[in-house]
């Protein structure tokens, strides 16, 4: 099983004993209202689902997506992934609305890019941002995510399209940044590349 460490945070694949707190932070609109395929309201059936359609998903090797632990305390506090869609992979993640103004979107986000480039050898990868979420556009713009284009995204939460910031960052430039953020410098665990097919990113 893959687990990726931060100096806060360990991120490894979502598990039944995540549903709970899964339900409770989609649960609050204010939250799920930010991405595209979270209903609402939410509860833990929803969550049940979602990790049946992740862990199918990451057998196919098409997604690679993790629960977001505290490291003290040990609490489930959000979700973050890598999905490949058209050849490309997108960055996704939501963190609980108590544990916001933290960091730890950042802090997430930045370990599975150091993932994303340096194990699965991704040449980029992309991310979107809804106009009126400006936090999550200021996480992408501190990763080195650049604007690439607008367009209207559906919210299953808000039942409506809504205006989003498409964002890529390539490796080359993340390269330049990554400096910046704390991730281990270990090693693969072998774990950390089984079941991926590296043609499935090529443009």
């Amino acid at each position: 099983m893959t687990r990726l460490d931060t100096q806060r945070l360990l991120l490894s694949a979502p598990e039944e004993s995540d549903l709970a707190a899964f339900a409770l932070g989609l649960g609050d609109f204010t939250v799920a209202k930010n991405l595209a395929t979270a209903p609402h309201p939410y509860d833990e059936s929803d969550a049940k689902a979602f990790l049946s359609m992740v862990t199918e998903a990451r057998a196919r090797g098409e997604a690679y997506v993790f629960a977001i632990r505290k490291k003290e305390g040990g609490e489930t506090i959000g979700c973050c992934g890598l999905n490949l869609k058209d050849g490309r992979f997108q960055l996704g993640y939501w963190i609980a609305k108590p544990y916001w103004k933290q960091g730890f979107a950042t802090e997430a986000a930045a370990r599975l890019l150091h993932f994303a480039f340096d194990v699965l050898k991704a040449d980029e990868v992309w991310a979107g941002w809804y106009h009126d979420n400006l936090a999550s556009g200021r996480v992408l713009g501190k990763l080195g995510f650049q604007a690439s284009h607008v367009e209207k995204q559906f919210s299953r939460a808000r039942a409506e399209a809504v205006l989003c910031n498409r964002t890529r960052l390539t490796a080359a430039h993340f390269e330049r940044k990554k400096a910046l953020f704390t991730a281990p410098r270990q090693a693969p665990h072998p774990d950390e590349i089984s079941g991926f097919v590296p043609t499935a990113i090529a443009s």
